[in-house]
């Protein structure tokens, strides 16, 4: 019977050969497809990928910034939405309002 050392020399051993059996047949796969794409025409929109919109992160809507509604006395900034900051929580656990802190615009 195998010692646990021994075992687990074999253990490594068949991860090392399964990850450069992996990475041979991975290899092989992206040749044959490239080999089909270029053999066919095929672009992304005929194999299903969907791509991102020009001027967009991930081809959904553009986010944009949400304004600042709070600024804090060292600089520290939030927009009023979600959970308030720990700032912001612990100004107002000392007793201060939070309206204090509204950015006022013009």
């Amino acid at each position: 019977m195998a010692t646990y050392k021994e075992l687990l020399a074999q253990r490594a051993e068949l991860e090392k050969q399964i990850a450069e059996t992996r990475n041979q047949e991975v290899a092989a796969a992206i040749a044959q497809a490239k080999q089909l794409i270029a053999e066919y025409g095929l672009t992304a929109a005929d194999c299903g990928f969907k791509l991102p919109n020009a001027g967009s992160a991930a081809g959904g809507k553009v986010r944009t910034p949400v304004a600042v509604k709070y600024r804090g006395p060292n600089g520290e900034t939030w927009s009023g939405r979600g959970k308030a900051p720990n700032w912001l929580a612990s100004l107002i656990a000392q007793g201060r309002d939070k309206n204090d802190f509204l950015v006022h615009r013009s």
